[in-house]
Order: structure tokens, then sequence, then C-alpha cells
């Protein structure tokens, strides 16, 4: 086994992995290359993968988080070894080399997200459990039937909505109960991150305008008749009216209308609201896994 840093033409063994490994995560081969050949600005990332017999049989991301206020927080992201590979050393090599890149680039604190089943394993690491996140998936045959907005409210596909706009509410509505808020992220790289992400169906992505204001949204991440809903939210002046629910079931709509044929999503168990709109439409849970938390020494 070695541990090297991932190289563009890994992007179709390590999502072949993520599909194996984490089935309701959706993150198709191209994106993937990208984020390895062109990382996104200022967060030194970086991944990592195990190898045995020039076979990829283990992944791990590492990055700085700039999405939030929180000054020194360090993320290692979907760290995953091959079910046949594991007990062997390759998930201990690989979180080693992504600690060691995050103390390198000033990181002091760490979260990353462990499967149930791994969590004696964070904890022999320093990482304590912290919050349970639910994965759920909806099968969209039959789609949901498109909603009708109320009265001043204008349903619009991202097709035709300004990315700065976007980008204001989404900051706006990044408020989601979490170890690490997601309260800053500069529009430079939210640009990046969400879109201009390969996997963005802006088609079926749907904002939710009152007056000039974008007031409600959901992003639709996709990778063929799979889809990921990236992140729904309503701007806090404007919950409370049943606009999420209005937005997701739009977005649902138009995605299955594409060839979307499941959707999957995932929330912290603590956001009852969020849970409650997924519930009522269908959703129901596959998995989970939980936030844990470590200090940098």
């Amino acid at each position: 086994m070695r541990i090297r840093t991932a190289r563009p033409d890994d992007a179709p063994a390590a999502v072949a992995l993520r599909a194996l490994v984490h089935p309701y995560l959706v993150r198709g081969v191209e994106s993937t290359r990208r984020m390895i050949a062109q990382p996104p600005p200022g967060e030194d990332w970086t991944a990592y993968v195990a190898e045995v017999d020039d076979t990829l049989v283990g992944w791990v991301s590492a990055y700085r988080n700039d999405r939030t206020s929180q000054a020194g927080v360090g993320e290692v992201s979907t760290l995953h070894v091959h079910p046949e590979h594991r007990g062997r050393g390759a998930g201990t090599a690989l979180l080693t080399a992504a600690l060691g890149h995050l103390r390198d680039v000033g990181a002091r604190r760490v979260r990353t997200w462990a499967l149930p089943e791994s969590l004696p394993f964070a904890r022999r690491h320093g990482f304590t459990p912290s919050r349970e996140l639910r994965y759920s998936a909806l099968d969209l045959r039959p789609a949901p039937p498109m909603p009708q907005p109320p009265p001043g409210v204008r349903l619009l596909p991202l097709t035709d909505v300004d990315p700065r706009r976007m980008h204001l509410a989404n900051l706006a509505a990044s408020d989601e109960p979490a170890d690490v808020p997601g309260d800053s992220i500069s529009y430079e790289n939210w640009r990046y991150e969400v879109w201009d992400n390969l996997g963005l169906d802006r088609a079926a992505s749907t904002a939710a305008e009152i007056g000039d204001e974008i007031v409600a949204f959901s992003l639709v991440e996709r990778d063929g008749d799979r889809m990921w809903s990236d992140y729904t939210g309503t701007v806090p002046a404007y919950r409370g009216r049943g606009l999420a629910r209005l937005v997701k079931t739009a977005a649902l709509h138009r995605a299955a209308a594409g060839g979307v044929r499941v959707a999957y999503t995932s929330n912290d168990e603590a956001n009852a609201p969020m849970l409650a709109v997924n519930v009522r439409l269908g959703y129901r849970p596959v998995g989970s896994s939980w936030s844990c938390l470590r200090e940098l020494a």
C-alpha cells in the first residue's frame, strides 16, 4: 500500500469508490476531476489516495474552511476505504496525511464526518462525535407536481437569476444547525464551489423571488439520473410561509422532467423544519453520519 497526492486521472476510480461506500453522495467524475486539477481558491484544498497494486482503495480530502467566520477551522472530508481493504492501516495513513496538511496550513480545529460504524476509529484518533446527520432519498417516479406559488411569489430557474443575487441569498440563509457555521464565504469562492460547479443543474435549481429579492432557493447537483439537494434555504425574514417546501418541490419537479430518477439530501437531526419538509415530500432515511471535532496540537 502507498499513500500519494491525488491526480486528476484518479477521478473515475475515486467516484466509483465513493459510490460503493457512500451510495447517497452525488458528485460526478468531471466535477471531481476539476476539484483535483483546479482546487477552490484560497482553501489550500488537497486530496490523498491509498493504492494497492495500482488500484485505488482509499480517498481523503482536506482543506481550510472558508465558509465560516470561525478562525482556524480545517475539514477532513469524505475519508473512505474500500471494505475489502479495511483494518490494514489505509484509513490511519490517509488521516495522518490529511491532518499533517491541515497543520501545515495553520488549522487549529478540525471537523470530519464519520459513519456510525466508523465512530470507534474517529474516537481513537482524537475526534469527539457531536452532531448526527440524516441522509434521505426520494424516488422521483412519479415526480411531484409543479407547485403553484402564492400571489407575489415568482419561481425562477437559476438560469434566470444573477449569481450575485444568489450569493447574497445563500449567505443570508446559511444559519442551519452545525458545529461550524457556514456564515461567511466570498463571492469568488462561492462562485467556484456553487455556481460554476460542473454538477450544478441550473435549469432544475429553483429560486423564489418577491419584489426584487431572492427569498428562498433549492440547489440541485446532478450526476446522470441521480441528484443531490445541495442546499435549500429561506432568508430569515421570509420563513414560516412554506417557501422552502415550495422551491424544493419545484426543483424536484424540474429535475425529474430532465431525467432524474432519485433524489438524495442530508439534514442535521436538529433541523426540524427542513426534516419536516422532506418527510412531507416523501423522503425516507437511508443512512447517517456524525460530525466529529478535535483540536490540532
